[in-house]
């Protein structure tokens, strides 16, 4: 499918994200001290490079798992129909679990998939967010710990893509759109235009 072409202008670098990252681990490690086992439960697809991270840097017994919901596609917008893609393996009734979420937007994914989970029976369930759009909310939710605040931009990296592109950058960027010919003009590098 062709796409208006972009360019991805950095917001967070990779080192704030790192050092985000451990901090995020010492909080959780505290908050979940005693805990046999915490099920960390990522949200495919863009949470998978901030949950490897992570459970790394937990200073605690984890298992993992995945959950994966959707409410885009490829578009730009949340469609708010939030349908499951794939559910968990294993169980959770009386466990402590920890959704680790790539980006909180309007809410209704982190709000569908937090009352599925807590139909379940866990004995304690929260959520880790890398990060959140408020200005976005449409449900009356938040994630116990949050990465970083942002404004409502479209972004790319560290796991999140664009119509399944740009997952792979270190850094989380900021998608802005180009008109390729007045870019050009205007003596703006091609090799940083994404082809469509």
């Amino acid at each position: 499918m062709p796409h208006q072409p972009y360019v991805i202008d950095e917001m967070i670098s990779a080192k704030s994200i790192a050092a985000r990252v451990e901090a995020l681990a010492r909080e959780i490690t505290l908050a979940f001290a005693g805990t046999d086992k915490l099920i960390v439960v990522g949200l495919l697809r863009g949470s998978f490079v901030f949950i490897a991270d992570l459970v790394r840097e937990l200073d605690l017994p984890v298992e993992v798992d995945f959950l994966e919901a959707s409410s885009y596609g490829d578009a730009m917008t949340s469609s708010r129909e939030v349908r499951i893609l794939k559910d968990l393996r294993g169980e959770i009734a009386g466990r402590d679990v920890l959704v680790v979420e790539d980006i909180v937007d309007t809410g209704f994914t982190l709000m569908h998939v937090v009352n599925l989970l807590r139909s379940r029976g866990p004995k304690r369930l929260e959520v880790c967010a890398l990060l959140d759009k408020p200005s976005r909310r449409e449900v009356d939710i938040r994630a116990t710990w949050t990465g970083f605040e942002i404004p409502d931009e479209f972004v790319v990296g560290y796991g999140i893509d664009f119509a399944q592109r740009n997952r792979n950058l270190p850094h989380i960027g900021k998608v802005r759109f180009t008109d390729a010919p007045a870019a050009a003009a205007a003596g703006a590098a091609p090799a940083a235009v994404q082809p469509g």
